[in-house]
């Protein structure tokens, strides 16, 4: 997998309310991965993270998309459609061949 699709795996799971260990179960991503790839997006600048002023653990923040994050979380999900559109005409490519050489067996 690329790093635009980890990239995109988190900037779909920002929310308000969501923690680093609730985002890596969520995507399937370990809590250290998750958090390397949060510290980059930060410091690209597509997310910012605020500590909560009310909340008695200093460590926990609040995940805010940026306008730049919602926008690379954009063009990052088009070229993910236009690379699974690709993904499902070569499939749908094979599975004629596959009819045309050996029938509807199935």
């Amino acid at each position: 997998m690329t790093n635009e699709y980890h990239d995109l795996q988190i900037l779909r799971a920002i929310r308000e309310d969501v923690s680093q260990p609730s985002m890596a179960k969520e995507i399937g991503f370990s809590l250290g991965k998750v958090n390397f790839i949060l510290k980059e997006l930060i410091e690209k600048g597509f997310i910012k993270a605020e500590n909560f002023i009310a909340s008695n653990n200093r460590r926990k923040y609040r995940y805010l998309l940026t306008d730049d994050g919602i926008k690379e979380k954009m063009q990052l999900t088009q070229k993910f459609i236009e690379r699974k559109r690709k993904e499902y005409e070569e499939l749908q490519k094979e599975l004629e061949q596959d009819r045309q050489k050996w029938g509807n067996i199935a």
